[in-house]
C-alpha cells in the first residue's frame, strides 16, 4: 500500500517537474501509439467494410485467419518484425530495427486485425440492410457507400478506440523491435517493465499512473467524439 501511495505522489511530481527525460518518454509513447493506430485504421477500416459487404472465394478462411490475428500474442508480432528488419532480414538494409518506426510497424500488425475484425462484424450486421435501403432510394454505388460509412461511423470509432487501447498497453513487441533504448525507443510501458525488474516499484507505479491518465484523456476525447457523431 505504501508503494501505491508513494507512486501517486511521484506521478504528480513527475508531471509537475517537467523533467526532460520523462516528457520525452511520454511524447514518444503518444507518437508511436497514435501513429500506429492511425495507420492501422487507414488499412483496416476499408478492408473490414469490404469483407462485410462482399462475398468472394476463401472468405470463410480469411475470416478465421482474421480472428486468429486478433488474438495474436504481441511477442509473435514483435519477432516477425524483428526478423524482417534484422541485418539478415529482407529489409535489413533499411536499418529500421531499434527505431520508433520499427515499433510503429509492430503495433500496426497488432492493431490492424482488431480494427478490421470489429469493423467487419458491424458491417456484416448492418451492411445488407443499409445497402437495401440505398437501393430502394435509387442511390448510386458511391452514394450507397457514403450512406454505409455514415451509418457505421460510431462503430468505426469504437473499433479505433479498441485498437488504440491495444497499442498503448503494448510491451512485448515494442521491446523486441525497439530495444528500450534510453532517449531513443523507451516508451512508458517498457519503462514500467524495466523499473519493475529493477525493484523500483514506486517509480514504476508513478509512470503507470501517468500512462493511465493519458489513456483516460485520449479515450475520453474519442468517447465524446463518438457521442457527437
Amino acid at each position: 500500500m505504501d508503494y501505491i501511495i508513494q507512486g501517486f505522489g511521484e506521478a504528480i511530481g513527475l508531471l509537475l517537474s517537467f523533467d526532460k527525460e520523462i516528457y520525452s518518454i511520454i511524447l514518444l509513447t503518444l507518437y508511436v501509439t497514435l501513429m500506429s493506430t492511425f495507420i492501422a485504421a487507414l488499412i483496416a477500416v476499408p478492408l473490414g467494410i469490404l469483407m462485410g459487404i462482399k462475398n468472394f472465394v476463401f472468405k470463410k478462411t480469411l475470416i478465421r485467419l482474421l480472428y486468429t490475428f486478433m488474438s495474436m500474442p504481441p511477442v509473435i508480432a514483435g519477432l516477425f518484425v524483428f526478423l524482417i528488419l534484422s541485418r539478415r532480414g529482407p529489409l535489413g538494409q533499411l536499418e529500421l530495427l531499434f527505431t520508433p518506426t520499427a515499433m510503429i510497424i509492430a503495433q500496426v500488425l497488432l492493431v490492424a486485425p482488431i480494427i478490421m475484425g470489429i469493423t467487419y462484424n458491424n458491417t456484416r450486421e448492418k451492411g445488407k440492410t443499409i445497402k437495401q435501403v440505398a437501393h430502394t432510394l435509387g442511390a448510386s454505388k458511391l452514394q450507397a457507400l457514403v450512406l454505409l460509412l455514415f451509418e457505421l461511423r460510431a462503430d468505426i470509432l469504437a473499433a479505433v478506440v479498441s485498437g488504440f487501447g491495444r497499442a498503448i498497453s503494448e510491451v512485448g513487441a515494442v521491446i523486441l523491435v525497439g530495444g528500450n533504448i534510453k532517449g531513443h525507443t523507451r516508451v512508458m510501458t517498457t519503462s514500467i517493465a524495466m523499473l519493475q525488474s529493477m525493484g523500483d516499484y514506486s517509480q514504476a507505479i508513478a509512470i503507470g499512473v501517468v500512462l493511465l491518465v493519458i489513456s483516460f484523456v485520449i479515450n475520453s476525447i474519442l468517447y465524446q467524439g463518438q457521442k457527437v457523431i
